[in-house]
C-alpha cells in the first residue's frame, strides 16, 4: 500500500505539518500527563480508523514505559480497571469530542464536568487542543491512506 500523496516530499505539506507539530509541543507544556496524552491519541485514532497514528502512538507509548495491558485495553477502557479516574475522564472527553457528528449539541455537560474535576484549566485547554489536533492528523492520514507498520519510536523527533 502506498499513500495517495507523499506528504514528506511536499513543501506545502511540510509547512502545514510543521505548524501542527508545533501545536503538539504547546500541548506538552500544559502539564497534561504524557501517558494521558498518548491514551487520548490512541483512542481517537482507534475511533477514526487511523492505522498510521495507531502504529505511531502505541509504539511511542510502549517506548515510554506504557504496559501492553493498558495499550490493549484502550478501546475497552470503560470495562478495564487499569486506568485512573483522570484517564477515564480524558478518554470519555476524547470519544465525545471525536464523535461530534453522533450527538446533537456536542460534548455533554456531564462529560465536561467530569474532566474538569481531574484537570486544571491549562490541562483542560491542552486536552481539548490535543483532541482537535489528533483528529486533524487522523483525517489527513486516513484521507491519504498513509500506510502503517513501519514507524519507529522517535522517528519524527
Amino acid at each position: 500500500m502506498e499513500a495517495r500523496l507523499n506528504v514528506f516530499a511536499s513543501p506545502t505539506a511540510s509547512k502545514a505539518l510543521k505548524h501542527l507539530t508545533a501545536v503538539g509541543k504547546v500541548v506538552s507544556d500544559t502539564g497534561l500527563p504524557a501517558a494521558t496524552q498518548e491514551l487520548v491519541k490512541i483512542r481517537a485514532s482507534q475511533i477514526n480508523g487511523c492505522g498510521f497514528c495507531l502504529d505511531m502512538h502505541t509504539k511511542e507509548a510502549a517506548a515510554a514505559g506504557e504496559t501492553s495491558t493498558r495499550l490493549n485495553l484502550v478501546a475497552a477502557w470503560r470495562e478495564a480497571k487499569v486506568f485512573t479516574e483522570a484517564e477515564r475522564a480524558a478518554l470519555e472527553l476524547t470519544e465525545e469530542g471525536t464523535r461530534l457528528a453522533d450527538a446533537a449539541g456536542g460534548v455533554p455537560d456531564d462529560v465536561w464536568a467530569n474532566a474538569a474535576k481531574h484537570f486544571d484549566e491549562e490541562q483542560l485547554t491542552g486536552l481539548v487542543t490535543l483532541i482537535a489536533l489528533i483528529n486533524s492528523f487522523n483525517r489527513l492520514n486516513v484521507i491519504l491512506q498513509q500506510p502503517a507498520g513501519d514507524y519507529r519510536p522517535g522517528q519524527f523527533g
